[in-house]
């Protein structure tokens, strides 16, 4: 993850380069945003996926590039005072902090526009079908069926109402559709059946939801110093969380079912999988 991590970095590096006059700040807030860290999951799942597949890696690293774009732009937008009011992000000052905060609202616009320009240039993939099943993918991932809607959903007056069942399909917009699309993308890449892509749907979706169970783990046991982000939020905020539908045991106990379930979705790659299985393991097991 590390390895990739760096080559994904680099890929953005190279992809969003620094520009000069005025509109050199927005850029150079984008490249703040994308360049500063951080795990990189989702490019990873896309790497890791389109491998099952012999995809050159040089394809899974530009999908995963533009998935990250868009994830960033969403932590970006998050951040900013009308929502989460963050005032750190993997450990430095939150670009709103760092710049101000319409530029933050710019080098949001301009990750999540950039994202789709490098989807749709055939350096990505030579068949436009592809490409174009990538940027219908993300767009309706990114969109109000997917992690828009669920931060909707998120910061509207109902979230402190909700039940298990209105959490889990919050965090399946909000969280899980970005992780679905990183696998979903790699299956793209590739060209697979219908049946490997369902295989990799369901272990994403499993994925996603552990991944959002861990974070809400984290969120209550953890402190800004080991997250790189404010911690107790969803409490303060008295935002309805798996921990508190579920307790601390049981969410955890949960998520470690959704961990087994999502390495059984694998089986039918066999050992060509292992990565994502550890991976998987790996997001329950994180300390930030």
């Amino acid at each position: 993850m590390r390895a990739v991590a760096e080559q994904i970095t680099d890929q953005l590096d190279r992809l969003l380069p620094p520009a000069e006059g005025p509109r050199g700040r927005v850029v150079e807030a984008m490249r703040y945003a994308s360049l500063n860290g951080g795990k990189r999951l989702r490019p990873f799942l896309t790497v890791t996926s389109a491998g099952l597949f012999d995809v050159p890696e040089a394809r899974g690293l530009r999908a995963g590039a533009a998935l990250e774009m868009v994830h960033c732009y969403s932590l970006v937008h998050d951040d900013l005072p009308a929502m989460d009011d963050s005032d750190l992000r993997r450990g430095t000052p939150t670009v709103h902090k760092r710049y101000d905060d319409a530029t933050a609202i710019l080098a949001g616009d301009g990750l999540l526009t950039e994202a789709f320009a490098v989807l749709g240039d055939p350096a990505t993939h030579p068949d436009a079908r592809v490409r174009a099943e990538l940027t219908l993918g993300l767009a309706r991932a990114a969109g109000a069926a997917g992690m828009v809607g669920g931060q909707m959903v998120d910061i509207s007056p109902e979230r402190v109402h909700l039940g298990l069942d209105g959490v889990t399909d919050l965090q399946a917009m909000k969280t899980g559709a970005l992780i679905r699309f990183a696998c979903r993308a790699g299956a793209i890449l590739g060209g697979a059946s219908e049946a490997e892509r369902a295989a990799l749907d369901a272990y994403a979706d499993d994925l996603g939801l552990a991944f959002q169970i861990a974070d809400d783990l984290l969120d209550a046991e953890s402190d800004a110093e080991a997250l790189g982000k404010p911690a107790g939020q969803d409490a303060e905020a008295d935002k309805a969380t798996f921990v508190e539908l579920l307790g601390i045991e049981g969410a955890r106990g949960r998520a470690r079912e959704l961990v087994e379930s999502a390495i059984a979705r694998l089986e039918p790659f066999g050992e060509r999988a292992d990565t994502l299985r550890a991976t998987a393991r790996f997001v329950v097991e994180r300390e930030s």
